[in-house]
C-alpha cells in the first residue's frame, strides 16, 4: 500500500504534518478529511529500494484522478459570488473540502459549479486553496491569490473572504460610480457638437436666405459664420477624412508602449475627466490597501499588491516611491506627503491612524 506524506491545517488553525497510508490518493485525501485536517500538501513518497514496486504506487496513486479543466475567465461579478457563497458556508464550520463540495452540487451557481469542481480536485489531492485559485483562473488574480494565502496560514480564511468580497463590491459600486460620472461631460460635449453642427449646417443657410430677400447689408461676424457654413457643406467630406485621420493617428500614438506613461498622466489633468479618475483612484487605492492591511499583511506586502491593481502607469510610479521610502523605514503619510501626488485631508487621515495604530481603519475611513 502506497505512504503519502502531508502537511496540513487543523481546525484551529495551527499545521500539522506527518505519513499515511491509503490505497491511492483520494483515499490519503478522505482519510484526512475524515481526521478534520485540511492538507496542504499530499505526496508519495518512494521507497528506493523497491523501486520497481513505486512505479506501481504511483499508477495506482494517480489511477483515480479526475482530469481538471483549464483556467476559466470570470467576470467581477462571479468572482463576488463565489466569495460570498465560500465564506458563508466556511463561516458556517464548514472545512474547505466540503465547502466546495457543497457549491459543487449548487444549481444556481451555474458555471461556477465547474470552478469550485476544480478548485476541490486540487485541494483535495495536495495543492494550498491560494495555488487551485491561481490555477484554476487567472481571473482571481495576484491580490486574491494572497489574501487567499494569508488566510490559510493564518486559519481565518472565512474572515478573510468575507472582507473580501465586502471589498470587491465596495470597488464594483465605485466602478459604476465612476462611469456614471464620465457619462453626464460625455453627454455635454456630444450634444455640443451637436448643435454647432446643425447651426452652420442647416440654420446659418436659412438665415442666409432671408437676409438675401432683404437685401440687407451682412455684418462682418454674419459674412464669417455664412463663409464658414459655405466651407463646412461644401468640403464636409474633407473635413470628416481630416477628423477620422486625427482620431486614427492620436489612437496609435498612445497605444505606443513608449507613450502609455505619457498618456496615463494627461488623463489625470483633463478637465472634469481627470478630477473624477483621480478621485476614482485615491477610493481604490485605499480600499485595497485598506483591506489587505486589515487581513493581516505587511504595509510593503500591501503596497506592492495596490500597485499592481493600479492600471495606471503614471500612479504606478507614484507608488513604486512611496513602497522605496517605506521599504527606507519612512512613515507612510509622510512619503505620501513626499511623493505629492495625495490631497492634505487624506494625508492627515492616515497620519492620526498611524499614531493611534489603527492604519487599517484610518485608511478605510480615509477611502469612504
Amino acid at each position: 500500500m502506497p505512504t503519502f506524506a502531508y502537511k496540513a491545517l487543523r481546525v484551529d488553525g495551527t499545521q500539522t504534518s506527518g505519513e499515511l497510508d491509503a490505497t491511492d490518493r483520494h483515499g490519503a485525501m478522505d482519510l484526512l478529511d475524515r481526521g478534520g485536517l485540511q492538507p496542504l500538501r499530499l505526496d508519495l513518497k518512494t521507497d528506493k529500494a523497491k523501486d520497481g514496486g513505486s512505479k506501481d504506487a504511483k499508477a495506482k496513486a494517480g489511477a483515480d484522478e479526475v482530469e481538471i479543466t483549464g483556467p476559466m475567465r470570470l467576470k467581477k461579478a462571479e468572482i463576488v459570488l463565489f466569495t460570498e457563497e465560500l465564506s458563508e458556508l466556511l463561516g458556517a464550520g464548514l472545512q474547505l473540502v466540503p465547502a466546495l463540495r457543497v457549491m459543487e452540487n449548487r444549481e444556481e451557481l451555474g458555471k461556477l459549479k465547474r470552478l469550485t469542481k476544480t478548485l476541490r480536485q486540487e485541494v483535495r489531492d495536495g495543492t494550498s486553496f491560494s495555488g487551485a485559485l491561481a490555477k484554476a483562473s487567472p481571473s482571481f488574480g495576484d491580490l486574491y491569490c494572497s489574501l487567499a494565502r494569508a488566510g490559510e496560514v493564518s486559519g481565518a480564511l472565512s474572515t478573510i473572504l468575507k472582507r473580501q468580497a465586502t471589498y470587491l463590491i465596495a470597488i464594483q459600486e465605485l466602478q459604476s460610480r465612476v462611469m456614471m460620472a464620465l457619462i453626464y461631460p460625455f453627454f455635454l460635449i456630444a450634444s455640443g457638437i451637436a448643435v454647432v453642427v446643425l447651426f452652420i449646417t442647416f440654420l446659418i443657410p436659412q438665415l442666409m436666405g432671408l437676409l438675401d430677400n432683404t437685401n440687407s447689408e451682412m455684418p462682418a461676424i454674419g459674412q464669417l459664420m455664412i463663409d464658414l457654413s459655405d466651407f463646412v457643406t461644401t468640403w464636409w467630406w474633407i473635413i470628416l477624412g481630416a477628423v477620422i485621420a486625427a482620431i486614427f493617428g492620436f489612437v496609435s500614438y498612445i497605444k505606443n508602449p513608449n507613450n502609455h506613461e505619457w498618456w496615463d498622466e494627461t488623463k489625470l489633468k483633463i478637465p472634469l475627466f481627470g478630477k473624477v479618475l483621480k478621485t476614482r483612484f485615491f477610493v481604490q487605492f485605499l480600499e485595497t490597501l485598506a483591506n489587505l492591511v486589515g487581513n493581516g499583511l505587511t504595509l510593503l506586502k500591501a503596497l506592492e499588491l495596490s500597485r499592481e491593481a493600479t492600471p495606471n502607469l503614471y500612479l504606478k510610479k507614484k507608488i513604486s516611491k512611496i513602497i522605496e521610502y517605506v521599504g527606507d523605514g519612512a512613515a507612510l503619510s509622510r512619503t505620501m506627503k513626499r511623493v505629492g501626488f495625495f490631497p492634505p485631508l487624506l494625508l492627515d487621515m492616515v497620519a492620526v491612524g498611524e499614531q493611534t495604530g489603527q492604519i487599517g481603519e484610518s485608511l478605510e475611513r480615509a477611502a469612504g
